[in-house]
């Protein structure tokens, strides 16, 4: 019997390679009636894990101030 891989594996190898290279999404939206824009939004969103996250300088001040409330009684961190 060989081994073959699920199609069920896909959005797991998905996921994983988002978390660890990470991810930007960018959109432009113009909410219009009768040809009149009304609202506009653009929208720009970063998807990936904290280690990658902190790695490229984003999430650093909280990440540390994070990790800095996550301290045990004894002053040892708590990761």
């Amino acid at each position: 019997m060989r081994p073959t891989k699920s199609d069920d594996d896909a959005l797991v190898d998905l996921v994983d390679a988002v978390l660890r290279t990470g991810a930007v999404v960018e959109a432009d939206v113009v909410i219009t009636v009768a040809d009149v824009p009304l609202v506009g939004l653009k929208l720009r969103a970063a998807l990936a894990g904290m280690k990658t996250m902190t790695e490229h300088g984003v999430f650093e001040e909280w990440d540390e101030a994070h990790r800095l409330g996550n301290r045990g009684a004894a002053g040892e961190r708590i990761e």
